[in-house]
């Protein structure tokens, strides 16, 4: 059994696929305590495999996305199989990296916190546990953003973006995207994460 918050159907909104068709499935609970967290994710229902296979089934993308909360505190790889049998959909996760992750996953978003302390020290990388990621998602706090270059999953392909850190006041979000943009224009390393269904107003 694995605790869903939520599987809906929407455009990702994030990152390399934004503006692809995906379902997302939404687990439960996470292990940090990120106070920046916009997402609610805290309660649940129980669902079988066959239940989330039959429910990501009824609609038409490639793309299933696994989300949360943190999806790894759930999955497996006998999970994954049964999702790549059961749907012939590509699985992409979103994922703080603090825990390892099953094989057969076709697109690692790595997207680091520890909290309100991000990365800063070789000892905090040391704590991430994927062996690769497709691309890096940061979320802009102000924070120095050099050390997420040296991170070991970081190699010659991954995409690096960075991201405004949303918030309800809506002068704060304007000046936490000008200053993002600002620091993506800084440093072309970066690319800008707009999260797209906001600004869309879809989930």
């Amino acid at each position: 059994m694995k605790r869903i918050k939520e599987i809906f159907y929407s455009l990702q909104g994030e990152g390399a696929h934004t503006g692809v068709p995906a379902v997302f499935v939404r687990f439960s609970g996470c292990n940090l305590r990120c106070t920046f967290c916009d997402t609610d994710h805290a309660d649940g229902v129980e669902m079988t495999d066959s239940e989330i296979v039959a429910y990501i089934n009824t609609y038409p993308c490639e793309w299933i996305i696994l989300t949360g909360g943190e999806p790894s505190l759930w999955i497996d790889e006998a999970f994954i199989h049964t999702l790549h049998i059961g749907t012939g959909k590509k699985i992409a996760i979103e994922t703080n990296g603090t825990r390892p992750l099953p094989a057969m996953i076709d697109w690692v978003t790595l997207s680091p916190k520890f909290g309100m302390t991000l990365p800063s020290s070789a000892a905090e990388a040391a704590n991430l546990r994927l062996q690769r990621a497709d691309e890096v998602k940061v979320v802009d706090i102000g924070q120095d953003l050099e050390p997420y270059f040296h991170l070991p999953q970081v190699g010659s392909n991954t995409l690096m973006f960075l991201q405004p850190c949303w918030v309800a006041d809506s002068a704060e979000a304007e000046a936490n995207e000008k200053r993002t943009v600002a620091r993506v224009l800084a440093d072309p390393r970066w690319r800008l994460s707009v999260q797209l269904h906001r600004k869309l107003g879809i989930e």
